[in-house]
């Protein structure tokens, strides 16, 4: 078992690597003058199984041709199996054409991600479950919900919780950690007027003197997040936590959440956290590291993932 790590998430990379007991793989991973992505693996990785960490988050494309170069690295250094560890999948918003002219980049992705030589792809709660499909490779589509449901347990047991989903999409998500933790369900509808803005419309549910766990795959510049946080407390809700799996923040969206009324913003760190981010009064990261390494070793080792959520 080999591990190379790309230049989008190195912490986290390692933070696998230490779970795993496995140094990571040598390798040089630059840019040219012109930013080319130049990559050249340094240790003899013929006939082995190589996991190549790397998530396509911002810079998004930067980040996306450095997986593929790598990819394609691996694949003529003669790796046995190669299987790309991408915890953020970048582009996963385009999952189906929005309107007349227009790509489905999620599609597209699959496609250089399969041409450029992967074996496999390791991902974390894809924007849409059906992105699976668009892969000719085998998909792990693991779920942050264990993470966040231990979380929740230490910190607000014995509250009154009611899991809240921001959107009709992601009910299955909300439902899934509310059924984990026996709690209520609720969904805000919502109805979006034009891309990247929000007007909360309704609260499907009684949150009246509840703690409310708003629960979401992708909080990018945070306008619907914070737009829900205000209409449920509004509504009585005693306060809103927000447990969300990849922090994209993009833009003005950390001054955002710090100004809201949510009482923190919990992500995972499989996107690198920007200096923002870190210093920000109410919002907090939980590492993803263990879950994901202990999938890699499990498929090492031909082993079941999905007795990993049960």
């Amino acid at each position: 078992m080999k591990i190379v790590a790309g230049n989008a998430n190195r912490p986290l990379a390692e933070a696998m690597a230490a779970y795993l007991n496995q140094p990571l793989t040598r390798a040089v991973i630059r840019r040219f003058s012109d930013m080319e992505v130049f990559v050249e693996i340094e240790e003899n990785i013929r006939g082995e199984d190589v996991f190549l960490i790397q998530p396509t988050s911002y810079p998004a494309n930067d980040n996306l041709m450095e997986l593929l170069v790598c990819l394609d690295a691996l694949k003529r250094a003669s790796a046995q199996r190669i299987t790309a560890v991408v915890p953020y999948y970048g582009y996963a918003r385009q999952d189906r054409k929005s309107g007349p002219r227009t790509p489905i980049s999620a599609k597209l992705v699959a496609n250089l991600i399969t041409t450029a030589g992967a074996s496999r792809v390791v991902t974390l709660d894809l924007h849409a479950g059906q992105i699976q499909g668009f892969f000719d490779i085998l998909v792990d589509n693991l779920f942050a919900a264990p993470v966040f449901s231990k979380d929740i347990r230490e910190r607000y047991d014995g509250e009154e919780l009611m899991f809240v989903s921001p959107d009709v999409g992601g009910v299955l998500r909300a439902r899934a950690l509310a059924r984990r933790l026996d709690a209520g369900l609720a969904i805000i509808d919502k109805r979006r007027e034009r891309a990247g803005v929000s007007e909360v419309m309704n609260i499907i549910g009684d949150v009246s003197g509840r703690q409310c766990v708003i629960v979401d795959d992708i909080v990018d510049s945070a306008g619907t997040l914070c737009n829900a946080a205000d209409a449920l407390m509004e509504a009585g809700a005693k306060s809103v936590t927000a447990y969300v799996t990849h922090g994209v923040l993009s833009g003005g969206a950390v001054a955002r959440v710090t100004g809201s009324s949510l009482e923190a913003l919990v992500t995972t760190d499989s996107i690198l956290a920007t200096e923002a981010v870190r210093v920000a009064r109410n919002i907090r990261r939980i590492s993803i590291a263990p879950l994901m390494a202990e999938a890699m070793l499990r498929i090492s080792e031909e082993r079941s993932v999905s007795s990993l959520f049960d």
